[in-house]
């Protein structure tokens, strides 16, 4: 095959991934590009922003996009979180609808069935999790999915052990329209290193955390750069939080939470930057962040941009 016939063959589009909170969106897209660019919790709503990675092939060039779990706002920053979902619906080549065959199909599931009905995008059924479960369930719950809507396709895959990801990937590639490469092939998402490393703190927050500190945090990375000649860099970080007792929380008994933050995510964060870290952390009370426009702008939920 010429080089002419290689370069017009080649194969690139965007795939949004949507889901319920907590159905393995974040696991999913870390195992498919490789690396951890998409932060992962038990707890619901972990992901806030829409999250870009990027995969390259030979023949194909994927841009997934990792969308907040779809539910019902409480308050501001829940706005912002569904604008970004149901926008995405807009802008890509493929939907892949990803649920958790533990549980049965709930309201939540329905409720984005019945969004996806407006769509003219191809939808992919993803059923997460296959190795929770006996085989045998898996075609009753095949049927009563595609009973409320006419899949493009539907995927049993298990994200964290990889089962039959490399087969969704191959139909994801044959289902994509020819085109450019948008991204250097070296590129694997297209946040900057700033936005992945205060993931990477709110994920250690989240982690160690309970009841209504994870969903009240925020983190702003105040500084990073090159400590001169040495292979070091800085990282000044604040954790924002809603209320006194809230940092008191973060901060724990003689600093003890807070330290513990800071050693788990220095570890994630030299594996992403390939470099010794000095990371630093202070924990700020901005009452109602979540429900301020303002703070919400200064966080990086900035809706001018969806």
């Amino acid at each position: 095959m010429s080089n002419k016939e290689t370069k017009a063959s080649f194969k690139s589009g965007f795939i949004s991934i949507i889901g319920r909170p907590n159905v393995g969106k974040s696991t999913f897209l870390n195992r498919v590009i490789g690396q951890k660019i998409a932060i992962m919790s038990d707890k619901p709503q972990t992901t806030r922003n829409k999250v870009q990675g990027v995969l390259t092939t030979s023949e194909s060039q994927m841009i997934f996009i990792d969308t907040p779990g779809i539910h019902k706002p409480k308050h501001k920053l829940g706005d912002f979180m569904m604008k970004i979902a149901q926008n995405t619906l807009k802008e890509v080549d493929i939907i892949l609808f990803m649920v958790n065959v533990e549980e049965g199909i709930g309201k939540g599931d329905q409720f984005i069935i019945e969004k996806l009905k407006g769509v003219k995008t191809p939808v992919f059924l993803i059923l997460n999790k296959i190795d929770q479960i006996h085989p045998d369930e898996l075609l009753p719950i095949i049927k009563q999915y595609n009973e409320l809507f006419p899949f493009a396709a539907t995927v049993p895959i298990s994200a964290l052990e990889g089962n039959n990801v490399e087969h969704l990937l191959q139909l994801i590639q044959d289902n994509l329209p020819e085109g450019p490469q948008f991204y250097p092939a070296d590129q694997i998402t297209d946040h900057p290193e700033r936005f992945i490393v205060s993931e990477l703190i709110r994920e250690k927050v989240l982690h160690l955390t309970r009841e209504e500190i994870p969903h009240s945090i925020a983190v702003v990375i105040d500084k990073m750069e090159k400590k001169g000649d040495k292979n070091l860099i800085d990282v000044l970080a604040t954790i924002i939080v809603e209320r006194d007792s809230q940092k008191g929380i973060v901060i724990g008994k003689q600093g003890s939470m807070l330290k513990e933050v800071g050693k788990r995510s220095r570890v994630d964060i030299e594996n992403l930057l390939g470099t010794k870290v000095y990371l630093e952390l202070w924990v700020k009370v901005q009452k109602d962040w979540r429900n301020r426009a303002s703070n919400l702008r200064d966080y990086g939920f900035n809706d001018d941009e969806y």
